[in-house]
């Protein structure tokens, strides 16, 4: 059975061997220029993706670091508006609006809440590492304890800036008074030479 089979293919290539040994010659330049032609370009080509998204990795983290960067200057800028805008508005002016603050505002706020106030005193403190200045202040008040609550909220939740530094609470001695409050405070202003 085989005999038959190779009696025709050795006819056919006899009858068609031109046409044969140029389409051998067409298939082996096809795998030439291939190999030395298409298959070298398709690499550049994917090199050339790659380098272009490698690229564009580069380029959105380089966009990244700038926002971030500009994100850092604009809170910088913020924080030193913001500062500045603390200092001016929010701080006392000198130690007489200070001690303002601290006895008469303090005093204000006791009588509204019904509460007896009693000594005050209040010195500066200089931190020579510091352009601001502490005014310390100590004070005695007498009331309800519903007063000294509402008392001690309003100090809290006031547009000015002080600092509860010490809040001591006892029962009173005076039939009228239910508790004692003895509070340490502090609030700071610019020091004139700084």
């Amino acid at each position: 059975m085989s005999a038959p089979h190779t009696v025709l293919a050795r006819r056919v290539m006899a009858e068609n061997r031109k046409p044969l040994i140029w389409l051998g010659a067409g298939l082996l330049l096809n795998v030439l220029l291939y190999a030395f032609g298409v298959y070298p370009l398709s690499q550049r080509v994917a090199n050339v993706t790659e380098r272009n998204q490698t690229a564009a990795r580069a380029l959105t983290a380089a966009r990244l670091e700038h926002g971030q960067a500009a994100g850092a200057v604009t809170s910088k800028e913020s924080a030193v508006t913001e500062l500045a805008t603390f200092y001016t508005d929010v701080l006392p002016k000198d130690l007489a609006a200070a001690r303002r603050l601290t006895h008469l505002r303090l005093a204000q706020m006791a009588r509204t809440h019904n509460l007896r106030y009693g000594r005050a005193s209040s010195e500066p403190v200089v931190n020579k590492d510091s352009k601001l200045v502490q005014l310390r202040t100590e004070l005695n008040l007498g009331g309800s304890y519903t007063g000294v609550r509402a008392f001690l909220h309003s100090i809290e939740t006031a547009p000015e800036f002080v600092v509860i530094d010490n809040v001591a609470l006892t029962e009173s001695n005076d039939a009228g008074d239910r508790v004692e409050l003895a509070l340490a405070l502090s609030t700071y202003y610019r020091s004139a030479g700084r």
